[in-house]
């Protein structure tokens, strides 16, 4: 099952500045292991005790998992995901 992971900026040293990733599993925790295995370190800049952390945002197909079901959110053959890093900050 090739599930597709477009990476943000700052986290393409862990993927040889790759934009996009290829990945397998049937839930967004597989595939977070998955890439961590053909990625190492990247799980760690994910999850915090096996969940989401909170700055960072993960879209599968366009819907927030955090509204699905989190890192327990099913995936399919031809998913895509995207990783997106939380901005903070605006004028005072």
């Amino acid at each position: 099952m090739a599930i597709e992971v477009r990476i943000p900026t700052i986290l393409r040293t862990y993927t040889g500045g790759a934009k996009a990733v290829d990945g397998t599993g049937s839930s967004l925790g597989e595939l977070i292991a998955d890439l961590d295995v053909r990625h190492p370190g990247i799980a760690d800049r994910l999850l915090d005790n096996g969940e989401l952390r909170r700055f960072v945002n993960v879209y599968l197909n366009d819907e927030d998992v955090r509204f699905l079901q989190g890192i327990g959110t099913e995936l399919t053959d031809g998913d895509s995901i995207t990783i997106l890093p939380a901005v903070a900050g605006g004028a005072k």
